[in-house]
């Protein structure tokens, strides 16, 4: 528990830092080598090695150009890219049609989607929302994406632990349980309010940030967002837990200490970063225009 504590106490520090120089080159730079250790742990995951090396290397060109997306000429070459790397994983199934799994690729090539997909959103909040106009809502919705995921992880850890009696998914993940699930919905509620008027007060008090007020109306679209978000974590960590399962580790990596690897503390943000970025640009500016 030490450990766990410590190594949570650092990774802190460190995603404090990276969001102060949130409006730098060091939050994209960041975001982009912690996707690619994420999309390595994967590749290892499913069982590819160093002389499989030929299929991860594509991914690095190709995650540093959708991190760095929001540039002109990165967003332009996005769609021709990814063609190529489609077309490229298919011809390795052709000249290694006796030697590489197309299950394995398959599989370690969805995952590597939702990686990309994840990682992506907290990039494209930081290109929809700049901060000359913004301010610093997009780093608000940043952290409101990790204080669902984690929040929710945490209070539905001490629920279960508590209250926990019926088994969520036993197959999957025997620890998780019915109660625990609703704990952390709640749990991812409640933080996610807590943060909102945090940042409403710090809002309406410093410059830097937003000046708009935030209403009551806002305070209940983000508490049915947090509350389907918190959903969508919890199905990101049984989704992981199960290709876990199915490909025999217990772990995706060992970078932080007492908690895994990278995939181990972001399963939850999986699909809660992209719904969020989602409906932050589609739906809650639109509202308050």
């Amino acid at each position: 528990m030490k450990t766990r504590i410590l190594t949570s106490i650092v990774g802190l520090a460190v995603l404090a830092v990276v969001l102060i120089n949130f409006n730098t080159a060091v939050f994209d730079v960041a975001v982009a080598l912690i996707c690619l250790v994420a999309v390595h742990e994967a590749y290892e995951a499913f069982g590819f090695r160093k002389k499989d090396l030929y299929l991860y290397l594509p991914a690095i060109p190709f995650t540093l150009v959708v991190m760095f997306g929001h540039a002109g000429a990165a967003r332009q070459a996005i769609l021709p890219l990814s063609f190529c790397l489609a077309l490229y994983y298919c011809l390795c199934v052709i000249k290694n049609h006796r030697t590489l799994s197309v299950e394995k690729l398959g599989g370690f090539l969805l995952f590597n989607a939702v990686i990309e997909l994840c990682f992506y959103s907290l990039v494209e909040l930081k290109r929809v929302l700049p901060a000359a106009e913004y301010h610093s809502d997009a780093v608000y919705f940043v952290l409101l994406v990790l204080c669902i995921a984690w929040g929710g992880d945490s209070a539905a850890y001490f629920t279960g632990r508590a209250l926990g009696k019926h088994k969520l998914a036993p197959e999957v993940s025997p620890h998780k349980t019915v109660e625990g699930a609703v704990g952390g919905v709640l749990g991812s509620v409640i933080l996610a309010l807590a943060l909102t008027a945090v940042y409403g007060d710090i809002a309406n008090r410093v410059e830097a940030f937003t000046a708009g007020s935030i209403g009551p109306e806002l305070y209940f679209l983000l508490a049915i967002l947090a509350a389907f978000s918190s959903v969508l974590g919890i199905l990101g960590d049984l989704f992981a837990s199960a290709v876990k399962r199915q490909c025999g580790i217990k772990d995706y990596g060992t970078i932080f200490p007492g908690h895994g690897g990278i995939l181990d503390r972001f399963d939850s943000v999986m699909f809660i970063a992209p719904f969020v970025t989602s409906c932050v640009t589609s739906v809650f500016y639109a509202l308050r225009k």
